[in-house]
C-alpha cells in the first residue's frame, strides 16, 4: 500500500479540481468534494494500472508534498494487488 498526497480546489459553482500531488497526471474534478474524492481514487488506480502495464514504475509518495493554494489536503491510499498471469 502506498499513501500519496491529494490537493482539492474550489474552482466555480461548487466545483472541486482534485490532483494527486506526488502521482504526476493523476488529476480530475467533481461537482463537490465527494465526487471529486471519488473520482481521484479512480484516476488514480487506473494511472498506477497503465504505468504497471507499461513497465513503469510507481511514483514513490513524497511526504512533503503539499499546495497551499488548496482548499482541502489529505491522504490517498493506493493498494496495487499482483497476479501472476499464470492460468489457475
Amino acid at each position: 500500500m502506498l499513501q500519496y498526497h491529494a490537493a482539492y480546489y474550489k474552482i466555480e459553482d461548487g466545483w472541486f479540481m482534485a490532483k494527486v500531488l506526488d502521482f504526476p497526471g493523476v488529476i480530475t474534478q467533481g461537482k463537490n468534494l465527494v465526487i471529486a474524492r471519488r473520482m481521484l481514487r479512480d484516476a488514480l488506480r487506473e494511472m498506477a494500472l497503465w504505468n504497471l502495464e507499461e513497465g513503469r514504475p510507481l511514483p514513490m509518495p513524497n511526504p512533503k508534498a503539499t499546495d497551499r493554494k488548496a482548499s482541502h489536503f489529505e491522504r490517498v491510499r493506493l493498494t496495487v494487488r499482483v497476479h501472476s498471469g499464470a492460468p489457475a
